[in-house]
């Protein structure tokens, strides 16, 4: 049992950090303001081969493993956790075409989508549907032409902003076996977005709603086999829960960096207040709680590259420990610098923010209890 990374595994750590911390982190506070990731940036990512981790090498993709992909994640959010969760979603995304799609759709659309010329949004959460995700409702009705959507879809990040949305949509009866995935490109007719979200965090990503009034979409657009779509959703979301994970675990470690840099800077009755041992007790206790995080996701992502049968399982129970971990870390981290803590100057209140979010996407950290305790009580 090795639990060190390989040469290469460093490398791509490496690679992904000094990009966030170049591109990235300079840039971040000004995007969040903004409300807005700069198109312009996505290009460079693609440059690296992030816009396709983990899309085959025989289409074209970097064909990194989970664990590879976790490591990019967490050296990204290191710069800012909105923008690595971002990309993250355009991955998901491109696993699920990569994995599904027609190779007719697929020599169209995928070498704009691993260059990252054209980026993705995913949408499968409505007004009505979140946890409950086989209640949804959005309709495409097959005719000579292809298909015609109607519904609507909410909190979608990259709402009006991506060039194209991996849709679930109804096309049969009620329930997961009446849902299938479909490939709607901006600019369709009958395709419209709600007013901008006002959020808490993740503020640089453009959220909307994502509105189907009669939009037309070509029969090729279908993504697989029609009733397979809540499939391909929920198998896409494993790997999206190890990743807004490495998000979490990212953010944190830059966060308690921080933390220890101002501790030994801010003086307090005559010492660093790094001095204080009850102060090193509380940095010792976020260091052990994310580096047991970093080795519970690092399991999790082993088990889903190795297919074992319990991965679904490790990835709700790291998705679950790790996000509420990194938010609690965070805390502490704002908590450790006093007022300034609560000042954007220093960086550490947009992590607060950011991190919130990560216990409610990807599946709430509830459903992940109760993916959890199914499976346990399964196994008796």
């Amino acid at each position: 049992m090795d639990f060190a990374l390989t040469e290469e595994q460093t490398a791509i750590f490496d690679m992904a950090y000094a990009f966030g911390q170049d591109h990235i982190a300079p840039y971040a506070r000004q995007w969040e303001a903004d409300g807005t990731i700069p198109k312009d940036l996505w290009p460079k990512v693609g440059e690296l081969g992030f816009g396709s981790l983990y899309v085959s090498e025989e289409s074209g993709g970097s064909g990194l493993s989970r664990l590879d992909a976790t490591l990019v994640f967490e050296a990204l959010s290191m710069a800012c956790p909105s923008v690595a969760a971002f990309l993250s979603i355009h991955n998901m995304c491109a696993k699920m075409l990569d994995s599904f799609a027609s190779d007719t759709l697929k020599s169209r659309v995928m070498p704009d989508i691993l260059s990252l010329n054209t980026v993705l949004s995913y949408c499968l959460t409505e007004p009505g549907s979140g946890s409950d995700a086989a209640a949804l409702k959005t309709r495409a009705e097959r005719n000579n032409e292809g298909y015609v959507l109607n519904g609507t879809k909410a909190f979608i990040s990259g709402g009006g902003y991506s060039d194209a949305y991996v849709c679930m949509v109804r096309t049969g009866q009620d329930g997961p076996k009446g849902i299938s995935t479909v490939y709607v490109e901006d600019g369709a007719p009958g395709l419209s977005f709600g007013a901008l979200e006002q959020k808490m965090g993740w503020k640089s990503q453009p959220t909307a709603q994502v509105q189907f009034d009669d939009c037309k979409i070509p029969a090729d657009n279908l993504v697989g086999t029609e009733g397979d779509g809540f499939k391909y959703a929920m198998m896409g979301l494993d790997g999206g829960r190890l990743n807004i994970s490495a998000c979490s675990l990212g953010a944190a470690q830059a966060g308690l960096d921080m933390t220890m840099q101002y501790m030994s800077e801010r003086k307090a009755f005559g010492q660093s207040i790094d001095q204080f041992q009850a102060l090193q007790f509380r940095l010792a206790d976020m260091e052990i709680e994310l580096q047991a995080a970093r080795v519970f996701l690092r399991q999790a992502a082993w088990k889903l590259d190795q297919g074992a049968p319990d991965a679904t399982k490790f990835c709700a129970m790291a998705k679950k420990f790790v996000t509420e971990t990194g938010s609690k870390v965070v805390d502490q981290c704002l908590q450790l610098h006093g007022g300034y803590g609560y000042l954007a100057d220093y960086g550490i209140e947009k992590l607060v923010r950011d991190l919130r979010v990560h216990q409610i996407l990807e599946g709430t950290n509830e459903i992940m209890r109760v993916i959890v305790s199914r499976q346990m009580l399964s196994a008796r």
